[in-house]
């Protein structure tokens, strides 16, 4: 069962997602806050823009944090046919009866920027770190402190055997932009 804005106010409150907007801002950004039955999260205001270096190639077994540059500020632009790495304003705390379920805004959809985030497993906590992709040929401005994704909160009718946070998974509790491991 899909969760409402009454349950996802209630645990909003409760600290599953800090900081929490009680209600959708839009005026003027790309909204975020509590929706019918989502909650739209923000991207933070940190990147990593991949260096553009011939004969580079990026491997998930060995990730090297040098492939990127950082950047921090009100703005990104990725690059045409590109992509970046942030990170969630918010910090989360899924319930070990939720699996959450990420959906991209479509104001960046219409620009052709996809967002890429994994569910989130019951029991998982922290910044989620996203993938943003630009399929367009053109440079495409993210905006910091306002809506990336839209979150999907999915209720099981039993508790899982094995959480997250049981199998000590290797993405919990992180707290800034986490390159992949292994």
């Amino acid at each position: 069962m899909v969760k409402n804005d009454r349950w996802i106010r209630e645990m909003g409150r409760k600290g599953m997602i800090e900081p929490f907007e009680d209600a959708q801002v839009r005026t003027g950004v790309v909204s975020y806050g509590v929706s019918a039955y989502g909650y739209d999260i923000r991207v933070f205001d940190e990147f990593r823009v991949p260096r553009l270096c011939s004969g580079q190639i990026v491997d998930p077994k060995e990730f090297a944090e040098s492939n990127f540059d950082h950047h921090k500020g009100d703005v990104c632009e990725i690059p045409a046919n590109s992509f970046i790495i942030c990170r969630s304003y918010e910090y989360l705390r899924i319930p070990r009866d939720i699996l959450v379920i990420c959906f991209g805004k479509s104001t960046y959809a219409r620009c052709g920027v996809l967002v890429n985030i994994t569910p989130l497993e019951p029991e998982w906590e922290g910044y989620i770190t996203i993938s943003v992709s630009n399929t367009s040929p053109f440079p495409v401005r993210l905006h910091a402190n306002e809506g990336i994704a839209q979150l999907v909160f999915l209720a099981a009718e039993e508790v899982c055997l094995t959480s997250y946070a049981d199998k000590k998974g290797k993405y919990q509790a992180q707290k800034g932009i986490v390159l992949p491991k292994v």
